[in-house]
């Protein structure tokens, strides 16, 4: 019995935490650039430009890269490597965006709010722009097409310097504790998305697919996309007021009611009675091939009954004619009598 009860406890608020919230939550918390972030994000920069000054100077981090790259760690650990090959993927950026999306859509449906979704775009976009231009600027080849041992491998037209599966990973897993609405939430999320991208970084090691130095400068890059997130959260807010602003305006043209065609009616004049035939109009001829008809019918006088009628007999009559047929409306009085 208690086992019952726990058991539909635990669905009861499974369920509860599906169903929607009746308004906008008004306990959001928006993330401000405070002093202490910008102290971190001073200091992950300058992170970022020492790797990459050791890597351009082709100093000690250059060498350990080597280093590593000689150690050939897949072949050093092969048991795990069918293993990594999946676990890189929680890297790419294709799959992640997809399930970080997904759980981010449903926030945003349940708590009337674009913020998350838009907040996730925000960042990828910024990570596009960021990482993708640092990669072609820098065109650094990766360990499996390295020209001279030793050598950074700089401008050679390669694309693996920053590590974007690093990059990602931070970004992509890092959002979720940046949209967390409690404090202990966020410190949960922040350390599972740090041991994620870390294992993300190290897996790419690993297979050989990118340098150590790759994978710092990845990490870096990541994290200052998510501490100067809050410099962007004003135009984040400005474009959901636009869009709900849009959305408001097509329910109004979807429930406004549809105005019906005027047709436009041609008067008919019509003749009153009394008026004489020669005051109608006389309409043209359809043809001239047309007869015309005479107006007999529409000669004035008095309307008589067909018992006042005199009948007309038409010329060239077949009847013959009878001496003792009277003419109708005669009294029978004058009718001769037969035989006499």
């Amino acid at each position: 019995m208690r086992t019952e009860r726990n058991l539909t406890r635990r669905l009861d608020r499974v369920f509860a935490r599906l169903d929607r919230e009746p308004e906008r939550p008004a306990h959001i918390d928006v993330p401000r650039m405070s002093r202490h972030r910008v102290v971190l994000f001073s200091a992950t920069l300058a992170f970022y430009l020492a790797i990459v000054w050791a890597v351009v100077t082709t100093s000690w981090l250059v060498r350990l890269d080597w280093q590593v790259m000689f150690f050939r760690p897949y072949q050093q650990w092969p048991q795990i490597h069918a293993f990594l090959d999946y676990y890189v993927v929680l890297g790419q950026r294709g799959p992640t965006a997809v399930m970080v999306a997904s759980w981010l859509g449903w926030r945003s449906w349940r708590q009337h709010t674009l913020r998350p979704l838009l907040t996730l775009a925000a960042s990828l976009l910024l990570l596009n722009i960021t990482v993708g231009s640092a990669k072609i600027g820098m065109g650094r080849l990766g360990p499996h097409y390295a020209t001279v041992i030793g050598a950074n491998e700089m401008g050679l037209g390669g694309d693996i310097f920053p590590s974007g599966h690093t990059a990602n990973a931070v970004v992509t897993w890092g959002i979720l504790a940046y949209l967390a609405s409690t404090p202990r939430a966020r410190r949960w999320l922040s350390a599972l998305s740090a041991v994620t991208s870390l294992g993300v970084g190290l897996t790419t090691v690993y297979l050989g697919t990118h340098w150590l130095s790759d994978v710092l400068l990845g990490w870096a890059a990541g994290l200052l996309i998510l501490l100067a997130l809050p410099w962007f959260e004003p135009l984040i807010a400005m474009s959901e007021g636009r869009l709900f602003d849009l959305r408001d305006r097509w329910r109004d043209r979807r429930s406004r009611p549809v105005a019906e065609p005027v047709v436009p009616v041609t008067p008919v004049v019509l003749k009153p009675r009394g008026v004489p035939a020669e005051a109608a109009p006389v309409r043209e001829p359809v043809s001239s091939t047309r007869a015309s008809r005479g107006a007999v019918h529409l000669a004035p006088g008095p309307h008589t009954t067909r018992s006042e009628r005199t009948p007309v007999t038409p010329v060239g009559s077949r009847r013959p004619p009878h001496a003792d047929r009277l003419p109708r409306g005669a009294s029978p009085s004058a009718r001769p009598l037969a035989g006499g």
